[in-house]
């Protein structure tokens, strides 16, 4: 009878490149990383066996711990809406397929080219795949980051609403519009709206004072601030007011 060789963890190495992760050696040989909160959580220490349901366990957590991080981090840059992240992540992984596909490409360009092998790193001719993560992942990095108050759609749409064009000034039809596509709930667009402590007069006078030189009649401007989402009558009352002030041309 074949004996199967125990699979134990030799070794807990802080990773070199990310703070705060650590690498996990099994039999001597690196077999993953994971963030220190999760070495403490399913309590490895140098000298556990694993079974290898729980090293597959652990190799997704490894994917898993990556992913969230990664998220975090954008998220923290600004505040992002539910769907702004969940189309990011989508999109990472739409990438990350699209990019072992040119893995697989490269490792057969490399059989037909094997005198181009020694120099595949200095090429940048790639064939170690990516690790994936799954959609089940993108909902619960999703789920976590809600739980933990990063996400919050109430509090995404006030930023958005307070700090949008901010100099430029903006309507609120294309405020409205932009939380919308950005998927939040119109309950929640009204409210940030209704608490905004910005003016529709305040916005059209400030883009009227940085576009307005750009258009020789009334009627053009006119044109554009309807464009942009401002009613009719305020619109027309601005560029009235804008025109007649300007000083009669010689």
């Amino acid at each position: 009878m074949e004996l199967i060789e125990a699979k134990k963890i030799t070794a807990l190495k802080p990773a070199v490149r990310i703070e705060n992760r650590v690498n996990v050696f099994i039999n001597e040989k690196f077999a993953f990383s994971l963030d220190l909160s999760q070495i403490v959580e399913y309590k490895l220490k140098i000298g556990k066996v694993l079974t290898p349901e729980e090293i597959e366990k652990l190799k997704h957590a490894s994917i898993f711990g990556k992913l969230y991080a990664s998220t975090l981090e954008w998220v923290l840059i600004r505040p992002r809406s539910v769907k702004e992240t969940r189309d990011h992540l989508r999109l990472k992984l739409l990438k990350q397929n699209q990019e072992n596909k040119r893995r697989e490409k490269n490792k057969t360009y490399l059989k037909e080219n094997p005198e181009l092998k020694s120099r595949a790193k200095e090429l940048k001719i790639y064939t170690k795949k990516l690790e994936l993560f799954s959609s089940e992942d993108i909902e619960a990095v999703i789920k976590k980051l809600l739980e933990k108050n990063y996400l919050n759609d109430k509090t995404f749409a006030n930023f958005y609403v307070e700090n949008r064009f901010l100099k430029k000034g903006i309507s609120e039809r294309r405020l409205r519009e932009e939380l919308r596509k950005k998927g939040i709930d119109a309950t929640l667009i009204t409210e940030a709206l209704e608490t905004s402590s910005r003016d529709p007069e305040a916005e059209i006078e400030k883009i009227i004072k940085k576009r307005a030189k750009k258009y020789s009649s009334p009627e053009k401007l006119l044109a554009y601030l309807l464009r942009q989402g401002f009613p009719y009558e305020l619109s027309k009352e601005k560029t009235t007011k804008f025109f007649k002030a300007l000083p009669p041309q010689l």
